[in-house]
C-alpha cells in the first residue's frame, strides 16, 4: 500500500542581485526570525481546501523558526574548490547545539545546497559531531550566492526546514536558469517527465527513467525509496521537498521505469526539478526546469552544464 504523502514547502528570501565577483563577507543577510512553532512537517503547503482553514505560512523563509536556528560556521567558501561546510542546528531558549533528532528516509538530517539561479544542486549527507556540529565536503563550480536547506526533526518535535545564505567567492560568471523540456540525460541514462505542476492543486509527477535505450526496471533503493525529488521555485527559490509514492517493499512499488510524486505547486512560475535516483550502484540527479500554471507544454529538462551532486 503506497505510504502517506508528505509534502513541505518552504520559501527562501528573495533573490539579490549579484555583480560580477564576490568577495568575502558578501553573503546575502538573513531574514529575522518569527516567534512560534512552524505547523507540523505533514501540514505544511497542502491545499487549504482541503483542512477548510487558510494555509498555514511556508517554513524555509528565515534561518530561525520553531525555537531552533540554523547556525552557518562557514558563510562563505572558495568557488572551484574542495571546502568544507560547517553549521549547527541551535535550540534558541538554551543557545546549545541540538545533538537528538529522529531519522527521516534513513538520516537524521538532510542538506541541500542550491545556487540562485538554480543550476547548481547539491545533496548532501553531513557528520554529526557529539557537540551537534555538522560538517560536509562541498565544491561549488561557481562564485555566485547559494542558498543551504537543512531538513530535521529534533527528537520528539515537528518537522522544519531551515534556510541560510552561502556565498562562494572568486569571478562570476552570469547564468540563467535552463530552459523547460521534458527529458534530462546523465551519464548514459535518460529521464522522461509525464505530468505537470499545478499551483495550489496536488498533481501526480511520473519520471521514467531509461539507460542504453531499455527501460530501467531494476532501480535500486536510496534513502530508503527509489527517488528522491526536488524542487525549487525560480527567483525567490521556494522550497519543496515532495515524497515518493509508495516505497520498496510495499508490495506494490516497482523498481522502476517509473518512479511517481505527487506535488503542490504554491503558486504559478518557473521551478527546478532535482530527481535523485540509483542505478548500478551509483546515484544520479536528473535535473528539469518545469513551468507551474502553464499548459503543460513547456515542462521540465536538463540544460547541458548544470551540475548536481550527491554526498555519500
Amino acid at each position: 500500500m503506497h505510504t502517506g504523502l508528505r509534502i513541505t514547502v518552504f520559501a527562501a528570501a528573495l533573490a539579490a542581485t549579484f555583480g560580477t565577483a564576490y568577495g568575502l563577507g558578501s553573503g546575502l543577510g538573513e531574514v529575522a526570525p518569527e516567534p512560534g512553532r512552524a505547523a507540523p512537517a505533514h501540514q505544511r503547503g497542502h491545499d487549504p481546501a482541503q483542512r477548510g482553514q487558510e494555509a498555514a505560512p511556508p517554513g524555509g523563509l528565515r534561518a530561525s523558526e520553531g525555537g531552533y536556528t540554523l547556525v552557518l560556521r562557514t558563510p562563505t567558501v572558495a568557488a572551484g574548490r574542495g571546502d568544507s561546510l560547517r553549521f549547527a542546528i541551535v535550540e534558541n531558549t538554551t543557545g546549545r547545539a541540538v545533538t537528538a533528532y529522529d531519522r527521516e528516509h534513513s538520516k537524521e538530517l538532510h542538506l541541500i545546497v542550491a545556487s540562485r539561479d538554480l543550476t547548481v544542486f547539491r545533496h548532501l549527507h553531513p557528520v554529526r559531531a557529539a557537540d551537534g556540529t555538522w560538517s560536509a565536503p562541498v565544491e561549488l563550480p561557481e562564485a555566485t550566492g547559494y542558498r543551504v536547506f537543512a531538513d530535521f526533526t529534533p527528537r520528539g518535535g515537528a518537522g522544519l526546514t531551515l534556510g541560510a545564505d552561502l556565498t562562494a567567492t572568486g569571478p562570476k560568471t552570469p547564468a540563467r536558469t535552463p530552459a523547460p523540456s521534458r527529458i534530462a540525460r546523465v551519464e548514459g541514462h535518460e529521464v522522461t517527465l509525464h505530468g505537470a505542476l499545478t499551483p495550489g492543486r496536488p498533481s501526480e509527477l511520473r519520471l521514467a527513467v531509461a539507460a542504453d535505450g531499455r527501460p530501467v526496471r531494476d532501480l535500486q533503493p536510496y534513502l530508503g525509496a527509489y527517488g528522491h525529488l526536488v524542487a525549487l521555485r525560480s527567483g525567490d527559490l521556494a522550497y519543496l521537498h515532495v515524497h515518493p509514492n509508495g516505497e520498496p517493499g510495499d508490495g506494490v512499488t516497482r523498481p522502476g521505469p517509473e518512479i511517481s510524486f505527487t506535488a503542490t505547486a504554491p503558486s504559478a512560475g518557473a521551478y527546478r526539478l532535482f530527481l535523485d535516483f540509483r542505478h548500478a550502484g551509483v546515484v544520479r540527479t536528473a535535473a528539469f526546469t518545469v513551468t507551474a500554471g502553464s499548459d503543460g507544454a513547456g515542462q521540465g529538462t536538463a540544460r547541458p552544464g548544470a551540475t548536481a551532486e550527491h554526498g555519500h
